[in-house]
């Protein structure tokens, strides 16, 4: 093989990584955005029965972790004021029952803080059309008329056939983007390829402290008492930030109910500012009802691997064809 070819083939599978690692892009025009996403892999069933709460019934009781087992993606970062502002000029009118779940607009406003005062309801409608608007099957269903003056549009559960796994009645087994379970949140979050970690720092030396640090994470009384932007503070385990502090993430999990029903609380991890450092161990979860909205609450978005294109494999092949000729 000439010098040639080697360069070609090299940086032919540099161009390969770089475009499958490129973040996911959503809207067209003036609303476009992307969401960067790490991945979530490895064997973590040696970690299965680790409690990840002990608190009080109200916060969900006694809950232990199960290994999602499928590889997945999570958002490098909290979906942004920016990104909620480009899906509602792209989707439209935001309405539907509860009425509650969609009268209220962030109170914290910058572009690049996580979006908050959302609704667990209106983060589903938020991922629902990353799905469409890519040509996925809808991860939540809703049932009504959507748009302006119907407020008739209601979340319902899928049947067990169409259910994730057949037994998480919340997400469609065709969907690509989701909001992750708590399971998956966690491992994303703790995971460290041996066990589950307390905390979700990457160095031994970023120990999270009683008190505040503003160039890591954001919690407790620290000066800001309100969110800062998305990719302040440090890189965690496994790549993403602020899955410790900044605001709360709602969980696609319910906080007790195995039944899944469609109004029953769901999950919340993570603290934020203003909550002390308990809030952001591995230990500690939280609920509310899926129509309440928060300043101090938001969510991350995860995903499925993407399959290689055909294109990548087309090229892939034509290399390995030259390099048997040669």
């Amino acid at each position: 093989m000439n010098n040639a070819t080697k360069i070609l083939i090299m940086s032919t599978v540099i161009w390969v990584s770089v475009a499958i690692a490129q973040a996911d892009v959503f809207g067209t025009g003036e609303n476009q955005f992307t969401i960067d996403f790490v991945t979530i892999s490895g064997d973590a069933s040696s970690a299965n029965g680790t409690a990840i709460c002990q608190h009080a019934p109200h916060e969900g009781g006694y809950k232990t972790f199960t290994d999602p087992i499928s590889d997945y993606r999570v958002g490098t970062f909290e979906i942004t004021n920016d990104q909620w502002n480009k899906f509602r000029a792209s989707y439209g009118p935001l309405e539907g029952l509860p009425v509650g779940a969609y009268t209220n607009d962030p109170y914290w406003t910058d572009a690049n803080v996580p979006t908050n005062m959302v609704s667990w309801y209106e983060a589903a409608r938020f991922v629902n059309w990353l799905n469409t608007s890519t040509g996925h099957q809808p991860a939540y269903k809703f049932t009504g008329t959507p748009g302006h003056g119907h407020w008739d549009y209601v979340f319902e559960t899928w049947s067990s056939t169409e259910a994730a796994n057949g037994t998480n009645l919340y997400r469609h087994k065709d969907a690509v983007y989701f909001l992750p379970t708590e399971n998956e949140w966690v491992k994303a979050a703790y995971w460290n390829g041996t066990n589950l970690q307390t905390w979700a720092n990457a160095s031994p030396n970023d120990l999270v402290s009683s008190l505040p640090d503003p160039a890591k994470w954001n919690y407790d009384s620290s000066s800001l008492d309100q969110p800062w932007n998305v990719d302040s503070g440090v890189k965690e385990l496994n790549g993403t930030y602020n899955m410790m502090g900044n605001v709360w993430e709602w969980m696609e999990s319910p906080i007790e109910d195995t039944s899944y029903q469609a109004d029953s609380g769901r999950g919340m991890r993570g603290g934020a500012y203003g909550y002390d450092n308990s809030c952001l161990a591995s230990s500690y979860r939280g609920g509310w009802a899926p129509f309440g909205d928060y300043a101090f609450a938001g969510f991350r978005v995860a995903a499925v691997i993407p399959e290689p294109s055909g294109l990548v494999f087309s090229i892939l092949a034509s290399f390995v064809i030259l390099i048997n000729r040669r």
